[in-house]
């Protein structure tokens, strides 16, 4: 079992201030307990509270003292949200070992019982923060009471994106002299990261395909293929991995074959289903990151949910070209949008039908029905698409990941990319979310985890 902490951008910013002082300084994280379908844990913070100064006994570089009212009042709010509380508190100084203390340790002993009886939670949780530089370090666990667990990972979501694994984790393997060109780009710590990262591909035709054998050959060892359609011999133009036997295969099975030829130790799960159907959807739990690359309205209304819902960044893909009445290729557009805590999701954009998405929610004989009664929108028909246009878009979309992780390019970072290639023009923009709507930060949706139903949404019947 791997436990992930998940933590949004403000969370992460109070975290990092936090770190500047020059004695220890506490607060208690509120985070929400999510059972993968996978077997892990994954815990999404929701708030941060930091003990107000009134409450502090004893506060010195290597020692901190905390009266109960510094961090008894959160316990109800938490409580309140579903959550769990996790004690916070930083060991200050550059390059300072986030390793708790014997005196830590007796700390989490008296206030393990009391975080979980006000809380209502099974668990207790200790989270030490140290900085490097920018980056910040960290130890933690989570407790029921009799058995400690480690919090592995510490994933912080938004803008940009940080992987940093528990300081007291045996050093991995290096990355090696395959990787040597990429390392020379952006560095051996990324390499690692991106061959931890748990990622998600929905939709495996043109840009799943080619976005999935990019993630493989920069390193990507853990991946989970989505996609209920079978190959089709117009499939073969555009699908990597792909050849004329294969025709009438899964797409899943023909990717994914494909990908553990270039690197045979990946884990390569495949899911030959859309995630419109609840059971399938639910497996997204354990990615770290998905590509949305997927045509369908309903599949794109269930990612811009299952973003703010999870704390999951999302990198949604969509081609279109239009041809005139000659049959000649007048326009080629890409767009790549980047969902992620604090940005705004795909139906504040306008970029799902949320008219189509209800129809495509529905049974065959409820569409064929509705259809023929002239209440459900005219679908669209086969689009046409070239393998050049869709790698590239494809290209586009990892390379946002890259950017992400690495934090190349402006800031603001935008958070969607438009190509207009008839034109050779790309641009950027960056929108917020609607006031209220769910991926509002002034929602209640934000790392809302498990529902009743699932994401608060109609499923495929």
């Amino acid at each position: 079992m791997t436990v992930t902490l998940v933590v949004p951008a403000p969370i992460t910013a109070t975290a990092k201030r936090m770190l500047r002082a020059n004695v220890e300084t506490g607060a208690v994280l509120g985070a929400r307990i999510v059972q993968t379908e996978g077997g892990n844990l994954r815990l999404l913070a929701i708030g941060i509270w930091e003990v107000p100064q009134d409450a502090y006994l004893l506060q010195r570089s290597d020692e901190l003292v905390v009266a109960s009212h510094g961090f008894i009042p959160p316990l109800a709010e938490i409580e309140a949200a579903g959550g769990m509380a996790i004690w916070v508190h930083t060991h200050p100084g550059d390059g300072a070992s986030p390793r708790p203390s014997e005196r830590d340790f007796e700390v989490d002993r008296r206030l393990s019982e009391v975080f979980r009886l006000r809380t209502g939670a099974p668990f207790y949780g200790a989270l030490v923060l140290s900085s490097d530089g920018e980056d910040i370090r960290f130890a933690g666990h989570i407790d029921d009471g009799e058995t400690r667990t480690s919090i592995d990972r510490l994933w912080l979501v938004g803008p940009e994106l940080r992987l940093r694994w528990h300081d007291e984790r045996p050093e991995r393997p290096g990355p090696g002299a395959k990787y040597d060109r990429q390392i020379r780009a952006f560095g051996a710590h990324i390499q690692k990261v991106v061959g931890q990262l748990s990622i998600a591909v929905v939709g495996c035709g043109g840009t799943g395909s080619a976005v999935a054998e990019q993630l493989v050959r920069m390193g990507a060892r853990k991946l989970d293929l989505y996609d209920p359609d079978h190959v089709s011999s117009s499939n073969l133009t555009r699908l990597y991995g792909s050849h004329p036997p294969d025709i009438g295969r899964a797409k899943t099975d023909v990717v994914a074959e494909h990908l553990r030829s270039i690197a045979p130790q990946a884990q390569i799960g495949t899911h030959v289903s859309a995630i419109t159907t609840e059971s399938v959807a639910r497996h997204l739990m354990d990615a770290d990151i998905v590509f949305g690359c997927t045509d369908d309205n309903a599949g794109r209304l269930v990612l811009s949910r299952f973003s703010t819902y999870f704390l999951t960044p999302v990198v949604d893909v969509g081609v279109l070209l239009t041809s005139s009445a000659r049959g000649t290729i007048d326009g080629i557009h890409g767009r790549v949008t980047v969902l992620h805590p604090g940005g705004a999701c795909l139906v504040c954009r306008g970029r799902v039908d949320l008219q189509r998405a209800a129809v495509e929610l529905r049974s065959s004989a409820e569409r064929a029905s509705l259809a023929a009664e002239g209440y459900a929108p005219a679908m669209p028909g086969v689009e046409p698409a070239v393998v050049s246009f869709t790698s590239w878009v494809a290209a586009v979309a990892v390379s946002e990941l890259l950017e992400r992780l690495i934090h190349y390019g402006p800031r603001p970072v935008p958070n969607e990319i438009l190509i207009r290639a008839h034109d050779r023009e790309m641009s950027t923009n960056h929108a917020e979310p609607r006031a209220g709507h769910y991926c509002s930060p002034d929602g209640a949706q934000w790392g809302l985890g498990v529902t009743v139903p699932f994401l608060d949404q109609t499923w495929t019947r």
